[in-house]
């Protein structure tokens, strides 16, 4: 039943999934605020959006330019209509002032309140917890009303579906209500009344489909996900006070900001091209120089963000799992190309020594497991190679010797990349490489490999021993999820079975 829906989410970034959110949102409280069910002015309503829209694109512009960094107008345009949600809409001046002061305040946060070029707090969050501290004027969280409720709980689900959180927001919700349930009954309050205003008249939904999950300031591994979205949901409830200073939604989110802040890596790179070259029919490997050594896991990916004129829906962002080896001085990116492929696909491939390019949010937990004694298996589609080339280089530069196999699927011979680095494996670590043809017009006479999709039989006769063995699946997502039934068919425990994900695309 969810095919059709993951179909959809697959043509659509998360940044620009949850932008289409954020302004169905705005209309849909316009609309409702003209038909008198919303207590507010439909002018003010959208005014106040387009407003912070403006307040908003004009800071990034200047912030950009400054510090001399791509300006990703996407993430303007979320920030301000996310303000736009949680401010109560302008009628007078004085709100203009506050609307104002949030704005540049959000946009400013990305670039002044951050340490190796990365910001360390949600920009909307952190704008009006100094606004609430300084000018005394707080989020009134008006978007959590009944009436909107059905769309962003709708929309929400969307969300957490897209970028694979949905984990993560349910522990927050459980916290949640389990902080708010005991700070009532502490306190002698009527807890089913405070749980039900929870649910239908305050910020939780919001919190968690809109802000809770933001990449930039949220973890990047699955168990610092689980503590921070614990934290954020304990304090979550208004009751819950130190030195004086009650929780607000902002204020719980900024102190799980800082958690992330410590347990992430600290990363944020403007590299440039070192060199660019055709390694498969329709793929190509780019090289970047590094100024000093970077320290990640191999098999981890990081966002890249490539400003171009004429964005598509896609957008201006992508995450890339990074082909190269912590033990290698550049940064490797292996991509693929389409004949239709998006706006950004085609500025990349205009890119030289001088584009400005940003690259952050290192992350992910497809990577090799601590235990050197476990048996892995690494199937691969397609370009979904990439993360098994840094592995195995990294493997290699160490002379790490593990006991892997890795099934590598391909259309035709010439769409193999990196084969040297795994005919090397191969030779001095002893690990086995199958390499199989999907398109059987494509085989040649004297081809050594197999051909075929990687199914059941394939597994069983190249891994007679599968079901001692950590499967690492990674391709395009059709591909992913028909290897993890394909595995499960054979009695592999879903435990046994790590999956690459992108929290932007699939």
């Amino acid at each position: 039943m969810f095919k059709p829906i993951d179909y959809l989410l697959d043509r659509i970034t998360m940044y620009r999934l949850l932008l289409y959110y954020l302004i169905v949102l705005v209309a849909a409280a316009t609309g409702f605020s003209a038909l008198g069910i919303l207590q507010y002015n439909p002018v003010t309503v959208g005014g106040s959006a387009l407003y912070l829209v403006a307040i908003c694109w004009i800071s990034n512009k200047v912030f950009a330019y400054v510090f001399e960094t791509p300006a990703n107008i996407e993430s303007s345009l979320i920030t301000a209509l996310i303000l736009s949600l949680i401010i109560t809409p302008l009628d007078n001046l004085h709100n203009a002032l506050f609307l104002s002061a949030a704005g540049i305040l959000a946009i400013a946060s990305k670039y002044i309140l951050a340490i190796k070029k990365k910001h360390i707090f949600n920009p909307a969050a952190v704008a009006v917890v100094l606004t609430s501290f300084g000018a005394h004027q707080a989020a009134s969280w008006w978007v959590g009303t009944t009436a909107m409720l059905p769309l962003v709980i709708a929309g929400g689900l969307l969300v957490i579906r897209k970028v694979q959180r949905v984990q993560m927001v349910l522990i927050f919700y459980a916290t949640a209500f389990l902080s708010i349930g005991f700070f009532t009954y502490i306190n002698n309050g009527d807890v089913l009344d405070s749980l039900q205003r929870a649910l239908l008249h305050s910020s939780l939904f919001f919190l968690a489909y809109v802000m809770l999950t933001e990449p930039f300031t949220s973890p990047v591994t699955g168990r610092s996900r689980a503590w921070y979205a614990a934290l954020v949901g304990l304090i979550f409830s208004p009751q819950a006070h130190i030195l004086g200073i009650y929780s607000t939604p902002e204020l719980a989110l900024i102190v799980g900001n800082i958690y992330a802040f410590i347990v992430n890596p600290k990363v944020k790179l403007t590299p440039h091209l070192t060199k660019r070259k055709r390694i498969g029919a329709d793929v190509v490997d780019f090289v970047f120089g590094l100024k000093k050594p970077m320290s990640y896991k191999p098999g981890q990916y990081m966002e890249w963000t490539l400003a171009h004129q004429g964005a598509d829906a896609r957008g201006n962002r992508r995450y890339f799992t990074l082909a190269s080896s912590p033990t290698e001085d550049n940064l490797r990116l292996g991509v693929k190309f389409y004949p239709e492929g998006s706006t950004f696909k085609q500025a990349m491939l205009q890119i030289d020594n001088h584009t400005l390019l940003a690259a952050s949010n290192l992350g992910g937990d497809f990577v090799l497991p601590d235990n050197a004694s476990r048996k892995l298996a690494f199937i691969a589609g397609g370009i979904g190679v990439t993360p098994y080339r840094s592995m195995i280089k990294y493997l290699l530069d160490t002379n790490d010797l593990r006991d892997i196999t890795l099934l590598y699927s391909e259309k035709k011979p010439e769409d193999i990349v990196y084969r040297n680095v795994f005919d090397q494996a191969v030779a001095k670590l002893g690990i086995k490489v199958v390499y199989t043809l999907t398109e059987s017009a494509h085989v040649p006479a004297d081809w050594q490999g197999r051909t075929g999709i990687i199914s059941e039989h394939m597994i069983k006769a190249e891994v007679p021993d599968y079901l001692e063995r950590v499967f690492y699946i990674s391709g395009p997502q059709p591909m992913v999820s028909a290897m993890k039934h394909t595995l499960r068919s054979l009695g592999v425990s879903r435990h046994q079975i790590k999956t690459d994900f992108f929290p932007g695309y699939a």
